[in-house]
């Protein structure tokens, strides 16, 4: 047993890995198809509203500004899930017994790229809302070249991340340390991943919290001394949502895959992970899906914007003037005089 741990199995197809860690991967013919099916339907609505998302902000000068260049960010990355989802769903099951160690991470790869490109737009939206927020304005003050450094840099570790595993961080020399869920990762590697992200997620909880104290404190404060319905009603409530749905979404679809990674780090043999891989994947893949609705579909200019573009591809006209030709609404006036909006 020694002997063969000493040396690598980077020739071996992934059939050896799941005989050798005594993982099932194995599906029956429904579960495949129900998997696949749903599958589609998210990557489909992933593809097509984040490509919407991307092209709305690119096509109407209002969105240029720090926090839609980063929602564009986010959608890029979502779609990037939603190509590495297609990828996953074509070679899992019997097919992913039959894949070449550089075949599975290639697969793995994508995915945990796309998510952390996901999660760290999600902290760095975060971050740019709380800027915003501190400063009682629409918009932070982030310029545009410090937009574009914050971005490369959410690329820059989210490819790390994804290619960390196939860097030396596993276990293809070692399979005594080799986790069941992702058969040639180390389960040192499913410890650090999940901890890590499970860090993030209590780092935008707490900012979140921070904004939400503080436009409750700010607003009570301002109400005595303003009439306008908009500054009385209309700014807390929609940031309570807005916080109320972010952080919902987020622990709803994220934080039960991320403890399942975490017993799966820890060798829990009772937890039985396998059961779970395929729909907590599933369910994380939902956050792209989600993402849009949350961040976007809830914007009216962004619906406008929308329904302006659709209607110039029905037309098959160029979207710039069209988009651009609609004046701006009395909430975005108001909201250009420093009114929050989140």
């Amino acid at each position: 047993m020694a002997q063969q741990n000493s040396s690598c199995h980077y020739n071996e197809s992934m059939s050896f890995f799941y005989n050798k860690n005594g993982g099932d991967d194995k599906w029956d013919s429904a579960q495949l198809i129900l998997v696949q099916v749903v599958g589609s339907l998210f990557c489909c609505f992933i593809l097509v509203s984040n490509a919407m998302v991307i092209a709305a902000v690119v096509t109407n000068k209002r969105f240029h500004y720090p926090f839609y260049y980063l929602l564009a960010n986010l959608a890029a990355s979502d779609f990037l899930a939603g190509i590495a989802y297609v990828y996953l769903m074509f070679n899992t099951g019997p097919v992913s017994r039959k894949l070449t160690v550089r075949g599975y991470f290639i697969r793995q790869g994508l995915l945990d790229i796309s998510l952390s490109a996901s999660l760290a737009n999600l902290l760095v939206i975060a971050l740019e809302r709380y800027i915003s927020v501190m400063n009682w304005k629409v918009h932070s003050n982030l310029t545009k070249r410090r937009v574009t450094l914050l971005i490369v840099l959410v690329w820059a570790i989210s490819i790390f991340m994804g290619a960390v595993p196939s860097l030396g961080w596993n276990c293809i020399c070692d399979l005594d340390r080799c986790s069941q869920l992702a058969p040639i990762f180390s389960r040192s590697y499913l410890i650090f991943w999940s901890v890590s992200n499970l860090v993030v997620f209590l780092v935008m909880v707490a900012i979140y919290m921070r904004i939400y104290t503080y436009v409750k404190k700010k607003t009570s404060v301002l109400m005595p001394h303003t009439s306008g319905s908009i500054n009385r009603k209309r700014t807390p409530i929609k940031l309570i949502k807005t916080v109320m749905v972010v952080l919902g979404a987020f622990v709803f679809c994220w934080t039960p895959g991320l403890v399942v990674l975490l017993l799966d780090g820890l060798n829990c043999q009772r937890c039985n992970v396998m059961k779970l891989k395929r729909w907590l994947l599933l369910l994380a893949v939902l956050n792209s899906v989600m993402n849009p609705c949350i961040y976007s579909y809830k914007d009216e200019e962004m619906w406008t914007t929308f329904k302006n573009l659709m209607r110039c591809i029905g037309n098959g006209t160029s979207g710039q003037d069209t988009v651009n030709s609609q004046p701006p609404s009395e909430e975005m006036k108001s909201d250009n005089q420093g009114i929050l909006k989140t």
